[in-house]
């Protein structure tokens, strides 16, 4: 045993075993190859594949380390994760006859890599074939739709201008209701573009409208359209608010009218009884004796004289009148000594 290893070992380190050892080295380095968790790879022969897809979602063959003829054939990678695609800004008309630019993005992957790489080889290709069918698709599903499907993302959203407008009780430029929203139209696209790159061996996974802006011809008159309707709000919600501030000016003038009409009707009640309180002291003082029912009369037309005559005062009465009849006694009865 030990003549023989010996002799494996004086052939190795002769020049022809070691160049033979060599060229085996450099042979099996050339046949080894590893594929990782996050590729998949397809063997070609001659330009031709041979051979099951490795780690690829229906393949047997999975991660790790594989072989390969050297020289003969070729590994082609291809990436197993989720690829983003992010297309270019497209102008595009609605079908109100609105012109839009339409900026989408989607996420795909390479869900079959034989039929991948036997109709696009690499992922350039793949993003070109992306940019005609998602382009193609975006524009279609955008001209079958109105403006306002695009704008809102939900069909259950209600716009806070209709809510503006709605308590301000206008009816200016009131939008019409939403049947499907953008997140319908996209998976509208979704769902016509997803069989058309199917053929290439893609999965696409979404689609997604990433911007939405107007035509740059027409984007200013759209902003002078939005400060219009808005100040057409405004001057709704202000005209409302003078509105009201009348009615409150009306309710406080009524209710000072009515502090001022109870307040006079309680004074000429106390008034009234204290006239009539009045009359009732008087009436029980003349009832009392003939002379203080006589000094009465005599102080009250004391009163009225003082009243009624001034120095530049001209009277002219009956002889019967109650207002002579003082005077006519006075004159009657002689003065006293």
């Amino acid at each position: 045993m030990t003549e023989r290893f010996d002799q494996l070992l004086r052939t190795l380190l002769s020049p022809i075993g070691g160049f033979a050892a060599v060229v085996l080295a450099v042979v099996l380095y050339a046949s080894a190859y590893t594929v990782d968790e996050a590729e998949q790879v397809v063997i070609t022969q001659f330009g031709r594949p041979v051979g099951s897809p490795i780690n690829a979602p229906d393949s047997e063959s999975r991660a790790g380390l594989h072989f390969k003829l050297p020289g003969i054939q070729t590994v082609n990678r291809f990436d197993k994760r989720i690829l983003e695609w992010d297309g270019p800004p497209s102008e595009m008309t609605t079908r109100d006859k609105l012109y839009v630019v339409v900026d989408t993005f989607a996420r795909w992957r390479i869900a079959e890599p034989l039929r991948y790489f036997q109709s696009l080889r690499d992922e350039r290709s793949a993003l070109s074939r992306l940019d005609d069918i998602i382009g193609s698709e975006t524009r279609n599903v955008v001209a079958r739709h109105d403006l306002i499907e695009l704008v809102r993302s939900d069909k259950l959203r209600t716009p806070e201008k209709d809510l503006l407008l709605a308590e301000a009780g206008a009816a200016v430029n009131v939008l019409p209701p939403i049947r499907f929203g953008r997140l319908a139209l996209e998976k509208e696209i979704l769902e016509a573009a997803a069989p058309k790159v199917g053929i290439w061996g893609i999965e696409l996974l979404d689609v997604r409208v990433k911007r939405l802006n107007y035509k740059q011809g027409v984007i200013e008159k759209i902003y002078e359209r939005m400060i219009s309707e808005r100040l057409q709000i405004a001057e709704r919600f202000r005209s409302e608010g003078a509105g009201e501030a009348a009615k409150i000016d009306g309710r406080r003038e009524r209710d000072l009218l009515q502090i001022e009409s109870d307040a006079y009707r309680k004074v000429e009640e106390i008034m009234g009884q204290a006239d009539a309180k009045a009359s009732e002291i008087y009436a029980n003082a003349f009832t009392a004796s003939p002379r203080a029912a006589e000094f009465y009369r005599f102080t009250k037309t004391l009163d009225t004289y003082r009243k009624t005559l001034d120095g530049g005062t001209t009277l002219i009465l009956t002889t019967d009148s109650d207002l002579f009849r003082l005077l006519k006694d006075a004159e009657s009865k002689p003065a006293a000594p």
